[in-house]
């Protein structure tokens, strides 16, 4: 096969070309996509773990809800394809549908936008059985084929890790930056920050860090107890220059509300804080 291709014979399918000095290869290409026209979304924030389980979905879903409360129109974005959690903790039980060509989120009690995997599914414990290039592409479905009305802040709940979907995301989103979730523990810091490095290396600004489950504080006198050991925290920010926006307690209330759906009714202190420096941007 000839290494030259003119325009007439090219396809534009560049991600599965071959031709290395093809002419319209040659040229820088943007990976980056755009909602439907219809759509109005203002600011688009990341919510990002190195590793499963420290409690990015619950940050995403309380920040959303904090923003709402300020009289800002918030979505929820749950780029988490393969372990959804959202559609449970916001109390949506109803399946997504659409109308003229988009398909439209689910609206929340108190306006929250939300669109998540479980929306599209059967039965709530239907797994998603599918391979990574699906997953990314029902991740851009749902930032270009959902019917996003007048967005302010837009938060995704991305999936954990750095490999393929984070770094879809990376690429394909206009990310106005990313907040970093963490807990307590050593490795979870070490963990944290290669997803620090990885949004370096793609020149995507990390806004900051929120750890979760950093104490638990006694109710009857007030006293911190720190479950999970020392907080490493401290010395991640510091290395890399970033804020810490939020150290979140360990809460049982935070359980109780996720399973009941009521997430949206609970407020953290904490929580406050990292979204009067979210509005500062």
């Amino acid at each position: 096969m000839s290494e030259n291709v003119n325009d007439q014979n090219c396809n534009h399918h560049c991600e599965g070309c071959s031709v290395e000095n093809c002419g319209s290869r040659m040229d820088p290409q943007s990976l980056l996509i755009e909602p439907d026209p219809r759509s109005s979304i203002r600011r688009i924030i990341g919510v990002v773990s190195g590793k499963g389980g420290v409690g990015k979905s619950f940050v995403t879903s309380m920040l959303a809800s904090e923003m709402q409360r300020r009289g800002n129109s918030t979505a929820v974005l749950d780029g988490d394809i393969t372990g959804p959690s959202q559609g449970k903790a916001f109390g949506i039980h109803d399946k997504a549908y659409g109308r003229d060509g988009l398909i439209l989120p689910a609206v929340t009690k108190s306006g929250v936008q939300v669109i998540s995997t479980n929306m599209l599914l059967d039965t709530d414990d239907q797994p998603v059985l599918w391979r990574g290039p699906m997953v990314a592409n029902i991740l851009k479905q749902f930032y270009q084929e959902v019917l996003w009305e007048d967005v302010d802040y837009m938060f995704v709940d991305m999936p954990p890790g750095t490999s393929d979907v984070p770094l879809t995301l990376f690429q394909s989103f206009r990310l106005d930056g990313i907040i970093v979730v963490t807990s307590p523990q050593e490795l979870v810091a070490m963990i944290v920050e290669k997803a620090i490095n990885m949004a370096n290396a793609m020149n995507i600004k990390v806004l900051g860090l929120i750890e979760n489950m950093s104490y638990v504080e006694c109710p009857k006198c007030g006293e911190r107890m720190y479950v999970f050991g020392e907080s490493h925290i401290d010395d991640v920010a510091a290395k890399y220059g970033l804020p810490i926006l939020a150290r979140v307690p360990l809460d049982p209330a935070i359980a109780k509300a996720s399973d009941a759906g009521t997430i949206e009714d609970l407020e953290f202190p904490q929580i406050r804080e990292a979204a009067d420096f979210i509005e500062k941007i």
